[in-house]
């Protein structure tokens, strides 16, 4: 695959601290840093359904509606006999558990699943032509080891049952010293309004930073 068209869709603009607008700017320019090609791939909602909480559950029904309308628009008219139809081929969210553990992380993972299980419905014998991959959730340990995680990973992804094709699991991203300092600066001169002191070990000592796998579940 010689280039990869990527979406961001934020289902909040952050507004917990009232700087959803800061936050909103933010994010695109955090984007763009990270390599996404343009503000156009950059799509931020304000919805009063997702509230930017510690403690809120989004409902996957309207997580799924909202990724109905943004990348599987004529889901309703398509026939039965055709093909199910999107405008991306892969999500990637959090699993079941959220990294983190917030309510509106775990959310998304719900809210992807009954995304698919709509895209599929009267379309039994068609495979889905959109691919779930989800962040593998860590303990809190392994979390803040950085690089020390890297065997752990490895071994985890190389026991893990494999597939190959145009979308292989699992799939195992390892930043380069390049990488990791863009997805620092991505934090400290894009997401400014975020940066408090706690955040400055997250960037400094999360495996997150430096370590990635994904695996990809079946849709529904």
């Amino acid at each position: 695959m010689s280039s990869i068209a990527t979406t961001n869709l934020s289902r909040t603009t952050g507004d917990a601290d009232g700087l959803g607008e800061v936050r909103k700017k933010e994010l695109v320019k955090s984007g763009l840093q990270l390599g996404i090609g343009s503000k156009e791939d950059i799509l931020v909602v304000e919805d009063k359904n997702f509230p930017d909480s510690m403690t809120v559950t989004w409902h996957p029904r309207l997580i799924s509606n909202l990724l109905t309308t943004a990348f599987a628009p004529n889901m309703k008219s398509i026939s039965s006999e055709e093909a199910p139809q999107a405008t991306i081929d892969a999500i990637i969210t959090f699993d079941a558990h959220g990294v983190s553990g917030h309510p509106n992380h775990k959310s998304l993972h719900g809210g992807a699943h009954t995304f698919l299980k709509a895209l599929m419905h009267r379309h039994s014998g068609w495979n889905c032509p959109v691919k779930l991959y989800t962040l593998t959730t860590t303990s809190i340990f392994r979390k803040y080891l950085s690089l020390l995680d890297a065997p752990a990973t490895i071994i985890g992804a190389i026991v893990r049952k494999k597939e190959l094709g145009g979308f292989p699991t699992p799939l195992l991203f390892i930043s380069s010293p390049v990488g990791y300092r863009t997805a620092q600066k991505a934090m400290t001169t894009a997401h400014e309004s975020q940066m408090r002191w706690f955040r400055w070990g997250w960037i400094t000592m999360s495996r997150y930073m430096v370590l990635n796998d994904l695996k990809r579940e079946k849709a529904g």
